[in-house]
């Protein structure tokens, strides 16, 4: 999980390197350092955040046309100078980002050639492999074909060699990596939004891909050389999508975001009269007919949305659904099924817990498979028979926010299409959650107006270092994204149950100083909700309760009651996380951690 950028061009490509590195610091931000050719190889390397590099560059007045940038989230070796990238070996350097599974038998084959190794990492082993293959006679396009040929694991990496100043080298296996054209140069990123300064014109690279870049051209083959060519896409993303704007964090600005972003990924509703299978492909009616039942693999936040989308595909359409973590599925003995319908959920769509998942699901025969995604050319998009695409844009705040409830939407859709499909879906009832559906981004607004009451919680028990969350039904998921939320940003201790578990365990923890959070919607279990609660003021616990209007839950001394602007029925668990992440923000804000750079995380999760 780390951010790469590369540039060539007919300028000082320093500014480009740094600003796209700012832009990718959501990926890893443990460490930061470049290369450039200027008058020689040269390396400016820090641990911490881009910024300290920025400085170290402007004081030594550093500029080049040519040079790659690296900002790391550490996995071999810990954050340190010694192990920030780039790593050189002779007259070369590489970032990368992934991890190489074989690079102890690497390093090893190596060491007995005399070549002598100063990190913990697995990324300098493949500086010396590509530096082993130029001794033997490659160029540096050929030695790092060959080198790449000889990786087991996922990569991405740039390389540059002071012997061949006119060229930058790219390849990718695993973790994303696009080049960008511009006008004055060529570029490559892992992420679209570091090359919006220079140009909106990308190429995605296929897994497997080798570019070489020059100022003014480029060239892609296979691992065994063959070239290829590939689409160059203008990307739609505008470069104030990627600023902060207004807001103080990235995450404040996606909470806020939210209500714009379920408008424009349930846009393909807004004028229609019903639910069509064709939402999610025109190959869906296909896929989805014969499904007896619906397999989610998913991680973290994405997870949890899954959860409640079990509630609703069991109750709405009838299908049995079961939800998994991606990093167990693919290590346990499952029972395949072809008419299970797999649905793989990642905002960045380079989980790579969830691609192996997705992959292993398909070696079993399972072909019926979906995938939610926010980015279009992914590799789970790509490796998915059918997709829906999120419309969240770009989420750079490392808690998801917008990401999750656009794809608790795209989960109500599927759940109505599915449904639909098997005539479990009355015409009345249809129309009725196509209302509910188009004036959800109305109610999200309503709910981000509870800001100053929601800060004034966070005020109160941000001091705390344990807190509990409570839910029932499909509330339970909502109340874990709660809890992972809080722990995320702010570092509280944060635990959920579903309510009616509290006796069974947890309730031993309630005291004055552990807060209760709870989620009471106005459905069919607030009663037994009620009871639960009772249970915690019993033995002194401090209650904090999102009620919606109806629950008739009264403040007293310990009950905080904040009332929801509307119950929302089925899409409720939309306005309830909302509040949620709120709370968790804020209480963040209070401790004054560092909110979209929470420690120890980073956004894209593409290593095991």
């Amino acid at each position: 999980m780390c951010g790469i950028v590369t540039a060539i061009a007919t300028g000082n490509v320093v500014p480009v390197l740094l600003e796209g590195l700012r832009k990718l610091e959501y990926r890893g931000y443990d460490s930061a350092g470049l290369a450039v050719l200027a008058g020689g190889l040269k390396r400016l390397r820090s641990t911490g955040r881009v910024a300290e590099l920025a400085a170290l560059a402007e004081a030594k007045e550093l500029r080049a046309s040519l040079g790659i940038a690296h900002t790391r989230w550490a996995t071999h070796g810990g954050p340190s100078e010694r192990n920030a990238h780039p790593h050189i070996s002779g007259g070369l350097a590489v970032v990368h980002n992934g991890i190489i599974e074989n690079f102890e038998a690497i390093k090893e084959a190596l060491e007995m050639r005399g070549y002598r190794f100063e990190s913990e990492t697995d990324t300098e082993a493949i500086a010396h492999l590509v530096h082993a293959k130029l001794e033997s006679g490659a160029d540096l396009f050929e030695a790092v074909r060959l080198a790449t040929n000889e990786l087991v694991g996922a990569y991405a990496i740039g390389v540059i060699a002071e012997a061949e100043p006119e060229r930058v080298i790219v390849a990718r296996r695993g973790s994303p990596l696009l080049l960008g054209v511009g006008e004055d140069g060529m570029y490559a990123a892992s992420d679209t939004a570091a090359l919006l300064q220079v140009t909106r014109n990308v190429i995605y690279l296929e897994d497997g891909d080798l570019a070489e870049l020059r100022v003014d051209a480029y060239r892609i083959v296979r691992p065994d050389g063959t070239p290829v060519e590939r689409d160059v896409h203008v990307s739609s993303l505008s470069a104030d999508a990627v600023e902060l704007g207004q807001y103080r964090h990235y995450m404040q600005k996606e909470i806020f975001e939210q209500p714009q972003a379920l408008a424009s990924t349930l846009e393909l509703i807004a004028g229609g009269g019903s639910i069509s299978p064709q939402l999610f492909g025109s190959q869906a009616a296909d896929v989805f007919g014969g499904v007896r039942r619906v397999l989610v693999l998913a991680c973290g936040t994405s997870y949890h949305a899954g959860l409640v989308a079990r509630y609703w595909l069991e109750s709405v359409a009838k299908v049995p659904c079961t939800v998994e973590i991606a990093s167990e599925y693919r290590y346990r003995d499952s029972v395949p099924d072809p008419d299970t319908l797999v649905v793989v959920i990642s905002q960045s769509g380079e989980t790579a817990d969830t691609l192996a998942a997705l992959k292993h699901a398909k070696s079993l025969g399972m072909t019926r498979t979906l995938a939610i995604c926010n980015v279009p050319e992914s590799a789970i998009v790509r490796e998915a028979a059918l997709r829906f695409i999120t419309r969240a844009g770009p989420e750079i705040g490392v808690a998801s926010t917008k990401a999750f409830t656009t794809q608790l939407a795209a989960l109500a859709l599927l759940t109505l299409a599915l449904a639909k499909l098997a005539g479990r879906l009355p015409e009345a009832e249809e129309g009725r959650y196509l209302i509910a559906l188009r004036h959800l981004p109305v109610a999200v607004q309503k709910v981000l107006e509870l800001e100053p009451q929601i800060e004034a919680w966070a005020q109160r028990f941000a001091a705390k270092h344990h807190a509990l969350f409570l839910g029932r039904g499909r509330h339970w998921p909502i109340a874990m994204e709660g809890a992972l939320k809080l722990k995320e940003i702010s570092y509280i201790h944060a635990e959920a149950y579903a309510a009616g578990e509290l006796k069974h365990g947890p309730l031993a923890l309630v005291d004055r100083d552990m807060p209760v959070i709870a989620i009471a919607p106005a459905d069919e279990l607030l009663e037994k909700l009620k009871s639960n609660l009772q249970e915690v003021r019993a033995r002194g616990g401090e209650l904090y309760v999102f009620a919606d209007a109806g629950s008739e839950i009264a403040e007293s001394e310990g009950v905080h009651i904040l009332p929801m602007p509307e119950h929302y029925g089925m899409l409720s668990p939309v306005l309830h996380v909302v509040s949620l992440q709120l709370l968790s923000y804020h209480a963040a804000l209070v401790k004054g951690t560092d909110v979209d750079k929470p420690r120890n995380l980073a956004k894209s999760v593409t290593v095991e």
